[in-house]
């Protein structure tokens, strides 16, 4: 009984002499260190990654097209959360202690929430355009107009905002926020209390968008078969069939290979702590900590791997990078730079 009590009394707490403060997890020193060396090399892949795309499709006219519009868009999302969301994150989960005021708490959470979001429904909209685009490749300009694009993304926002502010907004006035913080299980935590309803939502929310992914994706990889085959058997004999025929193989694969890189990538990351969200509500079980984290910071690795999934397995992407990189849009005019030169 009093060795109980001493380590109760060494037990390291988030706010000391605070009742109900949260119990810290000690890390040694180097520990700590490389952890956050760690998360910074990874915050600043993200941020610079998708920031090299807004300013890239921003700068070069020739990507001022619907597609590259979405794709921007996507970048600006996966940006505000490298940037905002995920170094406090980070910090949270090095030190296992919330040491922001509470009403930050719900600003960092509405935030995580839409952005999360808005970057899945940005994910599901491109990949309706890329099915668009080659089912119907004459039709395609006059179907996805610019107009058409910042329609997809004024939805992706609003889709991402709208629940989001539903469940968190209330709890930015005075009884709310009480109620937002007797929920926290103590203090210096920001973990919310996940509720049925809102799981429900989240599996929507993330299942609709993933059954859509899979089906254009699944569409997109039938017709370019379908579209190589036809042109194996419409070209001439010899060995100019051969050239031919390996050009359009080696373009199915790699669209192949793209589509389910970007398929696997999303599925890989978000579906993980979908099923563990889902499983501790629904079927009232705890999920291991060490595992719930795995699966939270691999979904925010999603954002990371974006601009290496859309923007960094095209040539033209390589070509502005470069460019912005090396500073040279700062001393003369790239903005008309032939980017397609294939």
């Amino acid at each position: 009984m009093n060795s109980s009590h001493v380590e109760a009394e060494t037990e390291k707490l988030c706010y000391e002499n605070v009742n109900g403060s949260c119990t810290k997890v000690s890390r040694v020193f180097f520990e700590q260190i490389f952890l956050y060396i760690a998360f910074t090399f990874g915050i600043v892949v993200c941020v610079s990654g998708n920031l090299l795309v807004i300013i890239s499709v921003f700068y070069f006219k020739q990507l001022h097209s619907p597609t590259h519009f979405l794709v921007m868009s996507l970048a600006l999302v996966d940006f505000l959360l490298g940037f905002v969301v995920i170094p406090f994150s980070a910090v949270r989960f090095i030190e296992s202690c919330w040491y922001f005021s509470d009403y930050f708490c719900i600003l960092y959470t509405c935030i995580d929430s839409i952005c999360s979001l808005a970057s899945i429904f940005h994910l599901c909209f491109i990949s309706i355009d890329r099915y668009i685009a080659v089912s119907d490749p004459l039709i395609y300009p006059v179907k996805f107009s610019v107009p058409a694009a910042g329609f997809l993304i004024f939805l992706s926002w609003v889709l991402a905002i709208t629940p989001t502010l539903v469940i968190v907004y209330p709890s930015t006035n005075n009884n709310g926020r009480e109620e937002f913080v007797a929920d926290l299980p103590c203090k210096g935590s920001c973990q919310i209390t996940i509720k049925r309803p809102l799981v429900i939502l989240n599996l929507i929310m993330f299942g609709v968008p993933l059954i859509v992914m899979l089906v254009m994706y699944s569409h997109i990889f039938l017709i370019v078969k379908k579209q190589a085959r036809m042109i194996e058997n419409t070209a001439g004999k010899g060995e100019r069939v051969e050239t031919y025929y390996n050009r359009v193989a080696k373009r199915e694969k790699k669209a192949a290979k793209t589509l389910g890189v970007a398929v696997g990538a999303f599925t890989t990351c978000w579906l993980p702590f979908c099923i563990g969200t889902v499983t501790d509500v629904i079927f009232n079980v705890s999920t291991p900590l060490t595992a719930y984290q795995f699966f939270y910071w691999l979904a925010y690795f999603n954002s990371a791997l974006n601009p290496l999934i859309y923007a960094f397995f095209y040539p033209w992407f390589r070509e502005t990078a470069n460019l912005i990189l090396t500073c040279k849009i700062f001393i003369a005019d790239y903005t008309d730079t032939n980017l397609f030169k294939e």
